[in-house]
């Protein structure tokens, strides 16, 4: 699994961008964007081909793989993914890199907007749900190739390129 990351995010957990190896980009691709919310870190991670997302709240100074791992991927491989992808997603090589696609920076920024708006209107991020902010997050309507579908659709029917 390959997770492209923000300037900030790379700052975050400590690897210098010039030195990463670039794969090829491809649909399985998390993106994965810092952001700064009641001065507190948090960390936005996204999928390049469904464009699920997934925010934790008050992240730490800790290697992107334990901050974050085990609780975002048991939320993606419950969301309806086949069997297929979660084991592939094992198996590829994991670590990060730096982004690759416009567009889904673009979403990822879109985002980052809505979750400022919705702490914002929670009085903070003490009082903000994060699992409503997630909920919503996989609701909203987004435009993937010209079509408009909301993330949790495509979940349902995402199929994992064959390895």
């Amino acid at each position: 699994m390959v997770v492209r990351c923000t300037r900030k995010l790379l700052d975050l957990i400590g690897t210098d961008a010039a030195a990463l190896n670039e794969p090829t980009p491809t649909e399985d691709d998390w993106y994965g964007n810092l952001l700064w919310l009641d001065r507190r870190k948090c960390l936005l991670l996204t999928h390049a081909g469904t464009l699920f997302s997934i925010f934790r709240a008050d992240v730490r100074n800790a290697p992107l793989g334990a901050t974050s791992s085990t609780p975002w991927r048991r939320n993606f491989e419950t969301r309806a993914f086949h069997r297929t992808s979660s084991a592939r997603s094992r198996q590829s090589t994991s670590g990060s890199r730096r982004r690759a696609s416009r567009s889904t920076l673009g979403v990822t920024n879109e985002m980052a907007f809505h979750i400022r708006y919705q702490v914002e209107a929670a009085a903070g991020l003490d009082r903000c749900d994060t699992r409503v902010v997630n909920r919503r997050l996989r609701r909203t309507l987004h435009s993937r190739g010209g079509d408009y579908a909301h993330p949790i659709d495509l979940v349902a029917r995402w199929r994992p390129a064959a390895p």
